[in-house]
């Protein structure tokens, strides 16, 4: 098979018949062999009704169905692990993306050998109050991660098959897939202008929030990728940096003292100084910071991490 199209969705019912005419549309002019993997994230508005129908008319497509809403991430996980497609195309239900872009995502991966591409929508149909955080939010993320891309969020991707195959996606890390292509040893990342369509049905899902959290979550995926596997090599350092430090400025004090008491210099006791309280409370917090990462170390050699999602329902998978 050339190419799965998966498609994350909720409350899309009015935009998914012409999606589904578009893409097959695209799909016979070039002649492709093709699934399309729609993952219902708990919809209440009749889209899985229209899927299961347009699954016994069309074979092509193929359906999941959450129990609830478990948000993006996990509909792209679940769609990882359906598709069977030689390249993956992910793309939003809602028209902005533009399946007229998939033989050009599809050549950079299969003809030019990318291992992912990222879709730029670099002429937005969207207001300021959403791109101008969205430029500021890219610009970060490219900085952090040290992948040029100008759209870590956009919903039209292109992967090889393999590349989907050896990530886990999580929490809200759809963002972040590109850096975890990376750090799973995939480094040819592209970048490709698409087409942004004003949106034609309902209403965003996202509000100004997913910028806040998106920063948290790159802050998060940065420290899992560094020290997930190795947490004593950052909280072992620092526990063990505040805890010399503490214990030198505690024998600096008690050497001042003995040297002034061995000249007849009478001082302060110890105990009355606020230096020795700092250096205490420094000591106390490098041995902390280093049974945390002395914990985190057994935890992350004995755990299997796990994502579980509640698929109600499938068809033709």
């Amino acid at each position: 098979m050339d190419i799965s199209v998966i498609i994350p969705l909720y409350n899309e019912v009015e935009s998914l018949p012409e999606l589904h005419r578009w893409i097959s549309k695209v799909m016979e002019a070039n002649e492709f062999t093709y699934e399309i993997i729609l993952i219902d994230d708990g919809s209440n508005d009749g889209s899985w009704n229209w899927i299961e129908k347009a699954s016994v008319e069309d074979l092509h497509v193929k359906g999941v169905h959450f129990r609830r809403n478990y948000g993006k991430s996990a509909a792209l996980h679940t769609g990882f692990e359906e598709a069977q497609g030689d390249v993956v195309i992910t793309m939003d239900a809602d028209l902005q993306d533009s399946p007229d872009e998939i033989p050009g995502l599809y050549a950079m991966v299969k003809e030019q050998g990318f291992d992912l591409v990222s879709g730029w929508k670099k002429k937005r149909f969207d207001p300021l109050s959403k791109t101008i955080p969205s430029k500021l939010y890219n610009a970060t993320a490219s900085y952090v991660t040290g992948i040029k891309l100008h759209d870590f969020n956009c919903g039209l991707k292109a992967y090889k098959l393999e590349v989907v195959k050896s990530i886990e996606v999580y929490g809200e890390m759809h963002r972040y897939i590109p850096y975890m292509a990376k750090q799973a040893g995939f480094s040819r990342i592209g970048e490709r202008e698409v087409q942004h369509q004003a949106r034609k049905y309902g209403v965003t899902k996202f509000g100004l929030s997913r910028f806040v959290f998106g920063y948290l979550d790159l802050m998060s995926i940065s420290f899992i990728s560094r020290f997930g596997k190795r947490p004593m090599h950052l909280f072992g350092t620092l526990g063990s940096l505040m805890f010399f430090l503490g214990f030198i400025a505690i024998a600096g004090l008690g050497i001042h003292k003995m040297y002034n008491l061995w000249n007849g210099i009478l001082l302060e006791r110890l105990t009355q100084s606020s230096y020795f309280y700092l250096s205490l409370t420094s000591m106390i917090l490098g041995t902390q910071l280093f049974l945390a990462g002395f914990l985190g170390e057994l935890i992350s050699r004995s755990s299997a991490e796990r994502n579980l999602y509640l698929v109600d329902k499938r068809v033709n998978l």
